[in-house]
């Protein structure tokens, strides 16, 4: 899968980094112009060559969600978060009550992205990697599986700490070695899966059932916020999945769908659950 390698710094103070977006910095501020060959979406960043990454193939549980910050259980979204930051070399990292870092050790560290595209939001999609880059900044370099497990990515999925959550765009020998690091994560009862529900089914009996309680995918949670949010009672959630329209592909039977609600059922009143893993949807690129 070709990609195009940026080389540059990470660097947090001033940010609120979580376990899936971190601030970069490229050495070389115009090779941000490279990114999706000119044709796709434009990576924001400053004139100094910092832009936030939003890191492919996974989802860390919400720190901050929504104009009212809302987070999922924050032993896990921290847990992640932190993952995140001592791979990369951060060794003291000091953050206010709002998640924004004040401080850290060192103040920036090497690291280089492989990215094909950007965001509706201007963030980088991104494979993060540190230490010397495996090509030249500004070209694009082949990256196969074996690539891909040197990477923060792989590394947080390896540790239980995030959920799979896939797009198109990633090519399929990389989603099935991240599917395959998620299934020996669960299978391990490593970071989150252990507590897991979202096949299994969680109670929400109120928006405190999803920060304190429920640890689900993100997705879910997120549409599960704004559904809350909005005063209705929970049997009339899939109706609103449908109203979103989330599109995506079912990877075990091949079938096309239109909307969370194909995949979402709830019972009792009270409990919602999906009804396949999150490695088995494969989501269309917004």
């Amino acid at each position: 899968m070709p990609m195009l390698l940026i080389k540059g710094v990470y660097d947090v103070k001033g940010a609120q980094p979580d376990g899936d977006t971190v601030p970069f910095t490229a050495d070389d501020p115009a090779e941000w112009d490279l990114v999706g060959g000119g044709l796709g979406r434009a990576v924001e960043h400053s004139a100094t060559g910092r832009a936030k990454l939003r890191l492919d193939a996974i989802d860390a549980l919400e720190t901050h969600y929504g104009p009212n910050r809302v987070h999922q259980p924050l032993h896990f979204a921290h847990a992640a978060r932190d993952e995140l930051l001592n791979w990369l070399g951060f060794t003291d990292v000091q953050h206010d009550t709002g998640e924004t870092v004040t401080a850290s050790t060192p103040e920036s560290v090497p690291g280089f992205v492989l990215t094909r595209g950007a965001d509706v939001h201007g963030r980088c999609i991104a494979l993060a990697g540190r230490g010397t880059p495996p090509g030249q900044s500004g070209l694009e370099i082949d990256v196969d599986p074996a690539v891909l497990r040197t990477t923060l990515n792989h590394h947080l999925v390896s540790a239980g700490l995030v959920y799979p959550t896939f797009y198109r765009s990633l090519f399929t020998s990389l989603r099935v070695e991240m599917a395959t690091a998620v299934a020996e994560a669960r299978e391990a009862g490593r970071g989150l899966w252990p507590s897991d529900v979202t096949t299994a089914g969680a109670k929400i009996t109120g928006l405190s059932s999803l920060t304190d309680d429920a640890v689900l995918l993100p997705k879910l949670f997120r549409r599960l916020v704004d559904y809350l949010q909005l005063g209705m009672a929970l049997p009339c959630f899939p109706a609103f999945l449908a109203g979103v329209g989330d599109r995506f592909s079912i990877l075990s039977t091949g079938e096309r769908c239109l909307g969370l609600h194909r995949v979402v059922e709830t019972s009792n009143g009270q409990t919602v659950r999906m009804t396949h893993p999150p490695e088995d949807l494969l989501f269309q690129d917004s």
